[in-house]
């Protein structure tokens, strides 16, 4: 249990006596009531908003209900004070002893240091990346693929089951051009000079390697064919081996997905149907027209009775088709199949999506509420582009991918870690540049290096204590100043911070934090430089270098806890 946890708890028995005592009515939400640090730290190191958000509904003035509060968390032991703020805003000053005892937890839960099971037994489904089967991974998608899977392990940590699902897009047209283009490589391989890639193929040299297998696995016998003679066949073949490149290519961030479901699989299955069969019977399917397009009328648009989907009863500015007029799937269609499917095995659903898809984000959410009666929370995280610039100047395309950077040239150049951190150092719905210079700098301008380099020079301290030969006694914690016990403050707000990422959804919350803590700490090892005393290891003083030590690990098991959840390695050493 977190110290904002505990405090909450001591909190709710606070709350409870007082309606025991007839001070408070019983039945009021509490939901609202927070704890958390105040903004302004000469403040205290809590505050709650309790006399604030009660006072109205139980009919008394917050002022004397925050005095009512006040008088019983004073008494508790860890409470070196407590005062009204404002018009009723309670604030709390912990004794020295609480936050010596809060690091001592921080050793002794260490991995599982911020790991919670407020959420419990609920499964949540994240699907990311889902990108077409087309071709290697690009820079488009890594932002999405690192948040994505940020998010999972920040969830998975909070006490989530979490399931990891990739979406293959395979049913649609980009499939079968990818066959064609398979085909051009295919005849390439068995010696045929193909020339330029026709126009609306894929050109990207990765094919090569797929047409070679092709013409191993079946020899001339599709040359001259017809297309309707191997174009299945094509299709399944290369989808497949693209599949393999990208597990290979998201394999070289980290990432591993639990499931990969099919889109031509799923309406194979007749999961469209069933949908649709679902909402008939619940009376959110009709047969209609679609409203003519405003202004001037296209030439081939004519009324058309479509199957429309009552989306407007869920938020959505208009209904909308499930159908083409030729009777295949739209897009959404299959889409709200998809998650209808999801959703019998998750309570809840996370969608991370590029920015270009905003405009369909109203209907989808429209149809999980229609199709999940409202019963399932569903969050789509819209992720900015990415601007690769290399000293400022954009990026050049490759030939070989076909006028994209792929993700494995990145990563190969400045490694994963460096990737991942830096996708998660701004908001996701904000735009980023990528700047393969800065990202790499060996400055306090650089995140990824701030905090690596903070916990690199936390692992020295060891090795430099052992080096000098000094006999470490047991910590005493009654030796921690205020600048030490100021730290310790901070690093006990990281349960809080991963509950609150893992409920906001937001893992960028934690590479925030981090930047604040490794901040923190070398600002203290900066003291070391103006006054030696100010030092962690200290020939002279075993003990106080045995507590500073102390200290400075704790801060280390908190970084790493925070880079294990970004899926980033802890450097013990820096070049």
């Amino acid at each position: 249990m977190s110290l904002y946890t505990r405090f909450t708890a001591h909190l709710d028995t606070v709350l409870d006596a007082l309606e025991a005592e007839g001070t408070l009515p019983a039945g009021l939400n509490r939901k609202p009531v927070t704890v958390e640090p105040p903004r302004d730290a000469s403040h205290g190191d809590l505050a709650t908003n309790a006399a604030m958000v009660l006072a109205k509904p139980a009919g008394t003035n917050p002022r004397a209900l925050a005095d009512a509060i006040v008088a019983k968390l004073q008494a508790l032991d860890e409470v070196d004070g407590a005062t009204i703020a404002g018009p009723g805003f309670i604030n709390l000053t912990l004794n020295d002893p609480t936050w010596r005892a809060e690091l001592a937890a921080i050793h002794a839960d260490a991995d599982d240091y911020g790991r919670s099971d407020f959420v419990q037994g609920v499964t949540v489904n994240v699907e990311y990346v889902s990108a077409n089967p087309t071709g290697p991974m690009h820079m488009g998608h890594c932002r999405g693929a690192v948040v994505g899977d940020a998010l999972a392990t920040l969830l998975e940590y909070a006490g989530h089951k979490v399931i990891r699902e990739y979406y293959i897009n395979d049913a649609g047209g980009q499939v079968d051009v990818l066959a064609r283009s398979a085909h051009v490589r295919y005849r390439e391989a068995l010696g045929e000079d193909v020339g330029a890639i026709p126009e609306g193929l894929y050109p990207g040299d990765y094919l090569v390697p797929v047409g070679q297998a092709l013409a191993a696995e079946y020899g001339d016998r599709f040359v001259g064919a017809p297309e309707a003679d191997w174009l299945v066949t094509f299709r399944t073949f290369a989808v497949a081996k693209m599949m393999d490149m990208i597990r290979d290519d998201l394999a070289l961030l980290g990432i591993h997905h639990d499931l990969f479901s099919s889109e031509a699989e799923l309406q194979a299955a007749g999961k469209p149907e069933a949908a649709e069969a679902w909402l008939r019977a619940h009376d959110l399917v009709y047969d209609g027209v679609l409203e003519a397009p405003k202004g001037e009328l296209p030439d081939d648009w004519e009324p058309v009775e479509l199957p429309l989907f009552r989306s407007t009863q869920f938020g959505d500015d208009q209904d909308r088709p499930i159908k083409k007029s030729n009777g295949s799937w739209t897009y959404f269609g299959a889409d709200m199949a998809y998650h209808y499917q999801k959703a019998q095995s998750a309570d809840q659903l996370i969608d991370i999506w590029g920015a270009d898809h905003a405009g369909t984000v109203k209907r989808i959410q429209a149809a999980v509420a229609a199709l999940t009666e409202g019963k399932a929370r569903f969050d789509v995280k819209l992720i900015q582009m990415v601007r690769l610039l290399r000293d400022g100047e954009p990026v050049k395309m490759s030939k070989r991918a076909g006028n994209f950077v792929t993700l494995a040239d990145v990563v190969q150049e400045v490694g994963k870690d460096v990737v991942r951190f830096t996708m998660l150092t701004r908001k996701a719905d904000a735009q980023m540049d990528f700047d393969f210079a800065k990202v790499v700098e060996a400055s306090k301008d650089n995140p990824v290096f701030y905090v690596q380099y903070a916990h690199a020079r936390i692992s020295s301290l060891g090795r430099r204590a052992q080096e000098a030969g000094i006999a470490l006694p047991a910590p005493d914690l009654s030796l921690l100043g205020t600048a030490e016990l100021a730290m310790v403050k901070l690093a006990a707000q990281f349960p809080r911070v991963v509950e609150g990422a893992a409920q906001a959804r937001e893992p960028h919350r934690v590479a925030f934090y981090l930047n604040d803590l490794a901040s923190a700490f070398h600002s203290w090892w900066n003291m070391g430089n103006d006054d030696p005393r100010a030092r962690v290891i200290l020939a002279d003083d075993p003990a106080l270098t045995a507590t500073r030590l102390f200290l400075a690990q704790g801060i280390g098991q908190i970084i790493r806890n925070g880079l294990a959840l970004m899926g980033v390695a802890a450097l013990t050493e820096m070049q």
